[in-house]
């Protein structure tokens, strides 16, 4: 499994498990709306790491930048992703 680190956590990607939904169950507040790499909504940098795509997203994709809602991390991935975009926790 890949290892996730944000600027407010680490965690693991469980199997089978996309890289939006690891963001999701540990409570990181992204944007999405798609799911499937059409929108970009989810763009998010990426500060160290590769990911690679099955297909090639539809929205477009900067250097620097991946749309966690398709991709599959290479290995261990750092995101910039802060406190203020973890959900507070009830």
């Amino acid at each position: 499994m890949s290892r996730v680190c944000t600027q407010a956590l680490n965690f693991e990607l469980r199997a089978g498990e996309s890289l939006l939904e690891g963001l999701e169950r540990t409570g990181h507040a992204v944007e999405y709306q798609c799911r499937s790499g059409y929108c970009g909504s989810c763009r998010t940098p990426l500060l160290e790491g590769s990911v690679s795509y099955q297909q090639t997203p539809l929205a477009f994709v900067a250097a620097g930048d991946i749309l966690p809602c398709c991709c599959q991390p290479q290995g261990d991935i750092i995101l910039d992703l802060d406190t203020e975009q973890v959900k507070k926790q009830a």
